[in-house]
């Protein structure tokens, strides 16, 4: 009877099968077949062409990847094959069934012409396999964005910022940018031609952080809409990120291996620019407790307590929203841990 590739995948993840799969791997199973359950996390493909793009521009594109197996995998290196491509795992480790995405950042104005790279992404760790991804664009250098990318740094909440961006064209086309689109993301765009001479055409794109965006990293495509039919749309990458008046420390807990049964205590730090109190701690219960009563003195520095007892089996996720008096969104607090046997 012939082993099915799927069948191979279970037996190699299913710890009961530890040891078969040992053997499987140490009796010389080849190095196609090693390679082939990493790139299944992958469902959504392993390839990406950003077509023709300005000179100098960002480019990112987030590939999905997902555990799809009964057991906890770890993205152990993401390797680039150039110096054009930067790329990292949004989250290191997955418990089975959770996603994230490989973020993969192509800089345009290190090449000219067409370029295709390779970035390899390594899984384990205690059967470690590799798939290759693979970028793709060509670059014009009659096109130029000046800079690459709208860049607003760290920003304070509630302050909003404004950065611009040249689009430089010089060529024998009379190419029209009609329009900029923003997808969801906290930002207002604005479009404007500076000039038209023969051969030489200017427009600037001016992007505004509204001041109500969100705390947290900000980093997408907006898109810019043109008369060119071999480019009818270009993206352009927006960066930034909004820092809250208040914060934790550490942001989130995360407790490692643990066995069931055990009782816990850790500590959080919550800071903020302005006095201010606590006011509730949601998602108590289930296992987590504070070990002290919420002070009711107004300060810039509050300890949180927590008593934590994990449970008989499984992964351990809470989530717990902290309120304060500062500001009307809570902060965000998540636990995780790895029940052993």
């Amino acid at each position: 009877m012939t082993m099915t590739e799927e069948s191979r995948d279970s037996l190699m993840f299913a710890p009961r099968f530890h040891l078969i799969a040992l053997f499987i791997f140490s009796c010389g199973a080849s190095h196609v077949q090693a390679q082939g359950w990493a790139e299944k996390m992958l469902k959504e493909g392993v390839t990406h062409d950003f077509g023709t793009i300005p000179r100098g521009a960002q480019l990112l594109h987030r590939f999905p990847i997902t555990n799809i197996y009964a057991v906890r995998m770890e993205i152990t290196a993401v390797q680039s094959g150039c110096g054009c491509v930067t790329a990292s795992a949004a989250k290191r480790v997955l418990e089975p069934k959770e996603s994230t995405t490989i973020d993969v950042h192509m800089d345009a104005s290190r090449f000219q012409g067409p370029k295709s790279v390779g970035v390899r992404v390594s899984v384990g760790p205690e059967f470690v396999s590799s798939a290759e991804l693979r970028v793709s664009a060509q670059s014009r250098a009659d096109l130029v964005f000046n800079p690459g990318q709208i860049q607003f740094g760290v920003v304070n909440a509630g302050s909003g910022a404004t950065q611009t961006v040249d689009v430089e064209y010089a060529g024998a086309q009379e190419l029209t940018i009609s329009e900029v689109l923003v997808n969801n993301l906290p930002i207002e765009a604005k479009l404007s031609e500076l000039y038209r001479k023969p051969g030489r055409i200017g427009y600037q794109v001016k992007a505004t952080l509204k001041s109500s965006a969100p705390a947290g990293l900000i980093k997408d495509l907006i898109y810019l809409k043109t008369s060119d039919p071999g480019m009818p749309m270009v993206g352009l990458l927006v960066e930034g990120t909004v820092q809250s008046s208040m914060s934790l420390s550490p942001s989130s807990l995360s407790l490692g291996q643990v066995q069931a049964g055990d009782a816990l205590t850790r500590r959080v730090v919550v800071r903020g620019q302005q006095p201010f109190t606590i006011q509730t701690v949601e998602g108590i219960g289930n296992g987590i407790e504070l070990a002290t009563p919420l002070g009711t003195a107004e300060a810039l520095v509050h300890t949180l307590s927590f008593k934590i007892q994990i449970p008989e089996s499984g992964a351990f996720k809470r989530e717990l929203r902290v309120k304060t008096s500062a500001q009307d969104s809570p902060l965000t607090l998540a636990i995780d841990a790895q029940i052993g046997p």
